[in-house]
């Protein structure tokens, strides 16, 4: 063999070996700066209403612990008549329908989550403690959902100020908001 072939050859293989084959450290992923529970990117510790669609389109399910299950009846709402400047409190029970007076709105109210939380395609409550309460609602103007977009089962309202501005109902009349749960 001639040393040019031998020279090539070592070379090759010091680089391989100092650079090529070996392996990577692995990096941890970065978090997401300070940031709510239950909002930003989902993540693997975070859950979903039932029927609720994600942006893949696959479907979400609502599961509601059973040491969250049973411990609320109802919540209140605040509802502002952009109009007229008014705003009124309404308690409102889980499951049921109620109409927004002098409305054509329908509001259809699912369950709530006393800590919002997001895992793959299941929404639950992190624990039975206030840390991020949200409820699961849909709206309709006379035979037209709303809220959330059409095909959707849940949208949610969070009581947390930070985070009532994340996903509001919009409307061109009225507001909507979750002001507090109401225990059993």
């Amino acid at each position: 063999m001639s040393k040019k072939v031998v020279i090539a050859a070592m070379l090759t293989l010091a680089l391989v070996y100092s650079g090529g084959c070996k392996k990577k450290e692995q990096q941890p992923v970065p978090k997401a700066p300070a940031m709510p529970q239950g909002m930003g990117v989902l993540q693997q510790e975070q859950a979903v209403p039932q029927g609720h669609q994600m942006m893949t389109g696959g479907k979400l399910e609502v599961v509601v612990p059973a040491n969250v299950k049973g411990k609320w009846d109802s919540v209140r709402f605040v509802v502002e008549n952009k109009e007229t400047k008014k705003t009124e409190e309404y308690t409102v029970k889980l499951n049921s329908e109620w109409k927004v007076p002098a409305s054509n709105l329908k509001v259809t109210v699912g369950e709530f989550l006393p800590d919002f939380i997001m895992n793959g395609s299941k929404i639950t409550s992190g624990s039975g403690s206030l840390n991020n309460p949200a409820v699961g609602i849909k709206i309709m103007d006379g035979d037209k959902q709303i809220f959330p977009a059409p095909g959707k089962q849940w949208g949610w309202l969070w009581s947390r100020k930070d985070l009532q501005s994340a996903h509001p109902f919009e409307h061109p009349r009225f507001n909507i908001m979750l002001k507090e749960p109401v225990k059993k």
